[in-house]
């Protein structure tokens, strides 16, 4: 099959009633650009026989490549490796469940043809979601806006697509706790949002519950952010504050009010006060260290039990530029 000039990848997970209408959907929509293209399908540890209907469209079709996981290993990371593997001058990232719609891909490849290295698709509705949901999702992303330090589009996902220059630059980017979407944020270049309606998921059970969005959160703001560490110092530095005034203020009651401050509970609700603050930005501090830890370990983001040789155009950091693969 030639080189394609379209990647597109999508993480499977328990995604056994998605995927033949993913699969269609797709290529229909491939198929109007009249360029070579591939489906590459990562199976993030699938356990409801997802696996072997992507070993089945993979040989009904050359431009599925299936890379399979060892085991799963999250939602952020099967996209990595979906980077690591595609091969195209432009590459398109998707979910599985089909909220994201195919026939979004034609509007994304329009605006890379106009020169932009970054199309992100902006959510415009939430067909099929709870009221909680969409708040909680529309807090998060504003809150992340406010804390992070760089410029996050709002109401984004996943679901975009990036020029090869882009691609190349994030998979120098090794961290295991991984927020995509920030990840292409702060690599610059010309970056636009085209708006859709997102849909409801076609069958099967959400990805992203609750926790995993928190999980998700921690990792943005921990990622692109020292807000909470400049938090702890400024919250110590208003606390130092209010003591000094209080100190100031028993002074002048004492002597010129003769007031008696016998004080022993106040002190012990002071007292656990700042114990509780203490232990909550330890807690901050242990969250950085730990992630430190983590990367040290220096373990693969990944296995593949199945899949292509290697990964396309794997980037030789150890190597001198002009010798760079």
């Amino acid at each position: 099959m030639d080189k394609p000039v379209f990647s597109i990848i999508a993480p499977i997970y328990n995604e056994l009633e998605n995927l033949p209408l993913l699969y269609a959907r797709v290529r229909d929509e491939m198929e109007k650009t009249g360029e070579a293209w591939e489906l590459i399908l990562v199976d993030d540890g699938s356990q409801d026989g997802s696996t072997e209907v992507i070993r089945k469209l993979a040989a009904s079709d050359a431009r599925v490549r299936p890379v399979i996981f060892a085991r799963n290993f999250g939602h952020q990371i099967a996209v990595t490796a979906g980077l690591d593997y595609s091969r195209g001058d432009a590459v398109i990232i998707i979910d599985a469940d089909l909220q994201d719609p195919p026939e979004v891909i034609g509007k994304l490849i329009e605006k890379w043809r106009e020169g932009y290295q970054v199309v992100y698709a902006v959510r415009t509705e939430r067909e099929g979601e709870t009221r909680f949901k969409t708040a909680t999702a529309s807090a998060f992303y504003r809150i992340i806006d406010r804390i992070t330090d760089i410029r996050i589009p709002l109401d984004t996902g996943d679901f975009r697509l990036m020029d090869r220059k882009v691609v190349d630059i994030m998979k120098t980017m090794r961290e295991r706790n991984r927020f995509l979407r920030g990840m292409s944020a702060w690599t610059g270049f010309k970056q636009v949002g085209v708006e859709y309606k997102r849909e409801a998921r076609h069958a099967g059970e959400s990805k992203y519950p609750l926790k995993k969005m928190l999980k998700l959160a921690m990792n943005a703001v921990t990622g692109f952010s020292m807000w909470p560490l400049e938090l702890a110092t400024r919250v110590g530095i208003g606390l130092i504050a209010l003591d000094f005034i209080g100190l100031i203020v028993v002074i002048i009651l004492s002597t010129a009010a003769d007031v008696d401050f016998h004080g022993l509970a106040t002190l012990g609700i002071i007292m656990v006060f700042l114990a509780g603050l203490i232990l909550t930005f330890m807690g901050v501090l242990g969250e950085y260290i730990g992630r430190i830890y983590d990367e040290a370990k220096g373990r693969p983001l990944y296995i593949v039990a199945e899949g292509p040789e290697e990964p396309f155009n794997p980037i030789r950091l150890d190597l001198p530029p002009d010798r760079k693969a």
